[in-house]
């Protein structure tokens, strides 16, 4: 299990990365609380007639096992998402630097936490491929250049927003993998999404904004629906099985497949060519995944 175990991270992270570039665009016009409160809602409801029968297996959960899942709800599903969408919302999906700079921080504070809550041990091998794929990423996406910072005068804001993101997923990726110590990567997938729903509708109630679910369209509806069967539930889906047997510090190098895949898709749909430099830096990310992923014996 554990070959293919971050090779399902990878494709879930590409998946975030079709996502934010080609889908969520689109809903820009909503509330960002709500947004992340209907995703969370579709997959949660979508899984519920799987799930409904198995939930006694929740009794041998312990008050850790809770707490960490209420923890993955709330960095990963509530702030995290909210902070990113937040900031490809303020630079209007024009400047996709800005957010994709979040992915370049997001595994060190994963890997930093994960030694201190997860007790693991880093040898000096995981240090150089892992820096391999940070500057690998960074070349595929800003060259050699520093990253653009003039987009306008929310782009300060944004550069907060996605600092907030680094640091919300980064805890996810560690709380996800004791959240699935003692349970399934199926039945953590859909704990992941009912916890999220709750936290949600309790932050969306508090601020009013439940009300403005009548200004969805109806192609925002459909927008919705194909994030809760592709990029949504399935993403995690994938996601989970890999972390349930993959180090939250590999995990965290792997998921750099999201910048990678957001760049490409940016020369895809938008027409933006990448130079020689970014293509060093795109196998130099590739080179450096596969090493990570491949270090088994470290941990």
């Amino acid at each position: 299990m554990y070959r293919f175990a971050p090779i399902a991270i990878i494709i879930a992270a590409a998946l975030w990365g079709l996502d934010g570039i080609v889908l969520r665009p689109s809903l820009y016009t909503l509330p960002v609380p709500l947004v992340v409160l209907i995703e969370s809602f579709i997959v949660a409801a979508l899984l519920s007639p799987f799930f409904i029968k198995r939930i006694h297996y929740l009794k041998n959960l312990k008050f850790k096992d809770w707490l960490s899942f209420f923890a993955v709800a709330l960095f990963g599903g509530a702030i995290g998402t909210m902070a990113i969408t937040r900031a490809l919302f303020f630079v209007n999906y024009a400047n996709l630097s800005i957010v994709v700079l979040i992915q370049k921080l997001q595994p060190v504070f994963a890997i930093s936490l994960a030694s201190v809550l997860l007790k693991e041990k880093l040898n000096k091998e995981f240090f150089v491929w892992a820096s391999v794929a940070l500057l690998g990423a960074y070349l595929m996406t800003f060259g050699f250049n520093l990253p653009g910072l003039v987009t306008g005068d929310k782009t300060p804001i944004a550069v907060l927003f996605s600092l907030i993101a680094a640091i919300s997923f980064g805890s996810s990726t560690v709380f996800s993998k004791r959240a699935l110590k003692n349970v399934g990567f199926e039945m953590g997938t859909y704990l992941r999404f009912l916890i999220s729903t709750v936290v949600m509708l309790l932050i969306v109630l508090s601020i009013g904004e439940l009300k403005t679910v009548s200004e969805v369209t109806g192609k925002q509806w459909i927008v919705f629906l194909i994030i809760a069967f592709t990029t949504g539930g399935p993403a995690i889906f994938l996601y989970y099985y890999g972390l349930k047997s993959t180090p939250a510090s590999v995990s965290a190098i792997c998921e750099l497949s999201f910048p990678m895949t957001a760049v490409m898709l940016e020369y895809f749909v938008h027409g933006n060519m990448l130079t020689l430099v970014q293509w060093i830096g795109v196998i130099l990310l590739l080179i450096g995944i596969l090493k990570v992923s491949s270090l088994k014996n470290q941990f």
